[in-house]
């Protein structure tokens, strides 16, 4: 039980008097008034004032005298059950008479956040000061609850409906745009200058719309912001700030991470007629992997995503390889630091994405080929950058003697935006479904798994720090291999053969007797695509004759 007590006043006030009994003046002549608190006559009434609470607390650490009150309660049980409960919390050891407000808190949380990695700490900064401090910060850290963090992804749902509308206002004002410029080119010469303006007004309404802002907050961003504001509230539970962590209460949409679809010759026709992509994460067939390899081998980033196709490192990992990690005479390479950018292009070194990223990665023989020719390339090209740089040096800058296996003609490593952003355009420039470059990772894992290997072998390829991620994501074959896979159980029953005149259809084969095997079913392979010119003059000529070094590479591809 408390110590304190519970007591009803008023705000009833009355004239201040003095020790003769008359009104007290201020310095302009105004009557000073006193509220009449516990004293007021009106009290006996059952709807007059309210209840407070007092309470006795132990003296603070230098002495100070703690005895809390508060007031507003409808009735003495409301009031003494309020101070029971901050009675119990001050057992407990929350700091009860913290006045730190939800801003200064998680401003000070992120900032002893030293921990994190530079880009997830850059995050959690843009989450806390755009989404949450300015919805939350004017609160006390003993004020916030569940509901006012509910009402947060509240107004991000509200918000999601108002974009949705843009993107269809948005939608409806390129389509009356079109049809605004194909009757002024419809119309016969000399135009109708009404047309001509009425194609004016349409672009200038379309590009109103496309100003709004049209892009959802999903699920997945919902999540993260939650993630970063659970993480400080727990610490803020572990500071006795709070009583427990808010977070745990608020429901927002379910996230369901999105699964691999491989691009099958129905999905590959149904976008070529209408440009959508069946899933955020596809991943090519082998075929259409052959497609792109025999069409990139002139482009000068082709080495580094032969690597990414068939040993799976991340784009920050590839590009942030050395040639100190890589053991030309085992044929492997060590994963230990990638190379991370942000959206100016800044970029910096940093440890891999988790403890298991860390990893010694056996090269195909391929690949092993071709970094072994690109290492005798890149010191050509060193030789004519330094040539360069002699007759010409406000031209050609000093060389960079970086270290790093995939560079640029002066040395320098690559930026993985830079790396992201040619293989758009080349797989754009070849015509071929779109991935992303980190979808490459996840066709390596398939044609891994189609090629026999275990669910733990490519865990350990791909630097997952779990198996059930890795069996999650790839729980299914390549298209081509699964037609065996469901043949199997059917193989296993004996059957009789068809009489005469008996259906083949119902004795479960075909016209030959048999089911369709792969070669059947599976659609010829279109012709590969043309090549493309090296983005840096007088790298492609240098790649084709990486590309000749190795007798096998085309197999292997």
């Amino acid at each position: 039980m408390f110590e304190g007590s519970v007591y009803r006043r008023c705000k009833c006030r009355t004239p201040k008097l003095d020790d003769a009994g008359q009104p007290v003046t201020d310095s302009k002549g105004n009557t000073v008034v006193r509220e009449l608190g516990a004293s007021c006559p009106d009290l006996k009434k059952r709807d007059h004032g309210s209840w407070y609470y007092y309470l006795k607390l132990p003296d603070g650490p230098l002495g100070e005298r703690r005895r809390p009150r508060k007031g507003g309660f409808s009735t003495a049980k409301e009031a003494k059950k309020a101070a029971q409960k901050l009675w119990d919390e001050d057992q407990s050891g929350i700091d009860i008479d913290s006045k730190e407000t939800v801003a200064q808190y998680l401003r000070r949380w992120h900032t002893k956040r030293v921990d994190l990695k530079r880009t997830t700490h850059t995050d959690y900064r843009d989450y806390l000061e755009r989404v949450f401090i300015p919805a939350l910060g004017h609160l006390t850290m003993r004020e916030l609850r569940a509901r006012h963090i509910q009402a947060v992804f509240e107004a991000i749902w509200a918000e999601n409906k108002v974009k949705e509308a843009n993107r269809e206002a948005a939608k409806n004002a390129e389509q009356a745009c079109r049809a605004a410029h194909q009757a002024w080119k419809a119309a016969a010469k000399p135009r109708p200058p009404e047309l001509r303006q009425a194609w004016h007004q349409a672009k200038a309404e379309l590009k109103e719309a496309r100003s709004k802002p049209r892009q959802d907050t999903g699920p997945g961003r919902q999540k993260k912001f939650l993630d970063a504001l659970s993480s400080a509230l727990k610490d803020a539970v572990g500071e006795k700030l709070i009583a427990q962590n808010w977070c745990d209460s608020v429901t927002i949409p379910k996230y369901h991470k999105p699964d691999p679809l491989v691009w099958t010759p129905e999905r590959t026709a149904r976008w070529r007629q209408t440009g959508e992509r069946p899933g955020p994460v596809m991943v090519w067939t082998p075929d259409q992997t052959g497609q792109f390899l025999d069409a990139a081998v002139d482009h000068p980033m082709y080495i580094m995503w032969h690597l990414m196709i068939f040993r799976a490192p991340r784009r920050g990992e590839a590009s942030g390889l050395r040639w100190a990690e890589v053991d030309m005479t085992k044929g492997s390479a060590n994963i230990t630091e990638q190379l991370v950018t942000d959206s100016s292009y800044t970029m910096w070194e940093d440890a891999p994405k988790s403890r298991s990223g860390k990893r010694t990665i056996t090269l195909d023989s391929a690949t092993f080929a071709l970094l072994a020719a690109w290492h005798d390339v890149q010191k050509e090209q060193r030789k004519e950058w330094e040539a360069n740089h002699r007759e010409d040096p406000e031209k050609y800058g000093p060389y960079v003697d970086s270290g790093y296996v995939f560079t640029r003609p002066d040395g320098r490593p690559h930026n993985p935006n830079n790396v992201s952003q040619a293989f758009a355009r080349l797989i754009k420039r070849l015509d071929l479904p779109p991935v992303r470059l980190h979808d490459l990772r996840h066709c390596a894992a398939s044609l891994s798994l189609a090629a026999g290997l275990s669910m733990k072998a490519i865990q350990a390829l791909l630097g997952h720090s779990s198996y059930s991620l890795t069996a999650d994501t790839y729980t299914s074959l390549m298209p081509q291999f699964e037609q065996a896979a469901a043949d199997a159980a059917l193989d296993l029953v004996p059957r009789q053969k068809p009489s005469e005149g008996e259906s083949d259809i119902e004795s479960g084969s075909t016209d030959e007797g048999s089911a369709p095997t792969d070669a059947d079913a599976a659609p010829k392979p279109a012709e590969p695509a043309p090549g493309t010119q090296g983005e840096q003059a007088g790298t492609a000529p240098r790649l084709r004759l990486v590309a000749a070094a190795s007798p096998d590479v085309k197999e292997a591809a």
